[in-house]
């Protein structure tokens, strides 16, 4: 087996590569950080950098599809070796699957049900603004209008009602 010139650990000649690495260029300084930092787990081999590579790629592809919400049967392709046992655990996945199907649904009609509520609730709240500014709206004067336009009782016809001069 082959041993490497440069160990991926901590030393003064590393840390002292991956900082040069950053002056001159800093992919190479990271690149340098990578080999530190990961190094190890390749092991110096092909062999062993492939293997980890494909280890990483399959725990992705399992676990991706249960993020994003792909939903795959798993255990379809796998047989017990027993018909009645595959048949009985078959029937269970399906039923589970149409359980799942049926509560998605309710999920799907409560949101509406919260979506109309909430509708529901802003129109309450806006027609209640429009009500109240439509009644602050309405009384905007506070004139008594009862003939009396604040001349001591009389009435000299001011359509102006002070403002400018009545031209007749």
């Amino acid at each position: 087996m082959q041993t490497a010139i440069i160990k991926p650990q901590f030393s003064p000649i590393t840390i002292a590569l991956m900082v040069l690495g950053f002056i001159v260029f800093w992919p190479i300084g990271l690149a340098i950080l990578g080999y530190i930092i990961w190094g190890e787990k390749f092991g110096g081999s092909a062999e062993k950098a492939q293997s980890y590579w494909h280890k990483g790629k399959s725990w992705c592809t399992s676990n991706g599809a249960h993020r994003h919400g792909h939903r795959h049967n798993r255990y379809a392709s796998t047989s017990s070796g027993n018909a009645a046992f595959d048949d009985y655990r078959s029937e269970q996945l399906r039923r589970l699957e149409e359980e799942r199907a049926r509560l998605d649904e309710e999920i799907n009609e409560f949101h509406e049900y919260m979506t109309n509520l909430n509708k529901a609730k802003d129109r309450e709240e806006f027609d209640r603004f429009m009500n109240e500014r439509r009644g602050s709206r309405q009384g905007y004067t506070d004139e008594p209008n009862d003939g009396d336009n604040g001349n001591g009782g009389t009435n000299n016809d001011d359509s102006n009602h002070g403002w400018g001069q009545d031209n007749r």
